[in-house]
């Protein structure tokens, strides 16, 4: 049983950093992108890293990307259409993605 059990704990362990991992990704290219929106509604500074933490906390609304894209679609009016902000979001995931896999 003892081998059972310790395969068990490795696919237990892996679930756990497989999610830890993903949720970093998805914070990051959330930050990315806030960032990037800033830049478009002419924020600078401090107001940069706080809009980009209303994008982060955006996230927690619902799963997936749909919560983000309406907020920052919204946010970009007139700046960006949705389509852009798709297509901007899918850059800050690979982008994301390198970057945690970098460490």
């Amino acid at each position: 049983m003892s081998t059972f059990n310790d395969r068990e704990n490795a696919f237990e362990n892996k679930f756990a950093h497989d999610a830890e991992t993903q949720f970093k990704i998805d914070a990051r290219t959330n930050k990315l992108l806030g960032h990037w929106a800033a830049g478009l509604l002419g924020k600078s500074g401090d107001e940069v890293a706080a809009y980009a933490l209303e994008v982060i906390k955006s996230d927690f609304e619902e799963a997936g990307n749909e919560d983000v894209i309406r907020k920052v679609a919204a946010d970009l009016a007139g700046k960006a259409d949705e389509a852009t902000v798709r297509t901007k979001i899918a850059e800050c995931a690979e982008q994301a993605a390198k970057e945690i896999a970098q460490g």
